[in-house]
């Protein structure tokens, strides 16, 4: 998927996440860094992967239910401050790997945009309670019938 952005001439200056949310590109910070794995006498070289970090805290283009949410979500790419940080090393270009790490940087906010379901909580009916109770008395005659005659 690819990331949308709103172009002046060649400059990029936003990140649409969504029609009502767009983050300044100056509130993302990108460095190059060098990849890591096999990669010949290029990798050696060549910075060419690209680590992210966006402060959702201090985001201005943010509303405060999505930082809340981005703070409840159990991602590893989510600090307890608030940064989301995210390293893109897949492709041999540092340009591809700027726009794949924008790209999963968008998804990740558009993920917490959505409202999560509210769980309706329900009782066990009555047939699914005499199930497993009839399971666990079947399962302990299993085990008696098992033991030796002079166990006792």
């Amino acid at each position: 998927m690819e990331a949308a952005f709103s172009h002046i001439g060649d400059n990029v200056d936003t990140l649409d996440i969504s029609d009502n949310i767009r983050i300044p590109m100056s509130e993302i910070q990108m460095t190059a860094v060098r990849s890591q794995g096999a990669g010949g006498q290029n990798v050696n070289k060549v910075a060419s992967a690209i680590h992210l970090r966006f402060d959702t805290q201090l985001s201005s283009a943010l509303p405060e239910r999505v930082k809340s949410r981005l703070l409840q979500l159990s991602d590893h790419r989510v600090t307890d401050d608030g940064i989301i940080v995210i390293k893109s090393q897949a492709h041999r270009s540092q340009e591809r790997n700027r726009q794949a790490a924008l790209c999963r940087l968008t998804e990740l906010i558009r993920s917490s945009l959505r409202e999560p379901k509210r769980r309706i909580r329900t009782k066990p009916s009555k047939r699914s309670r005499q199930k497993r109770l009839d399971a666990k008395s079947h399962r302990g005659n299993l085990k008696k019938s098992r033991k030796s005659p002079g166990d006792d």
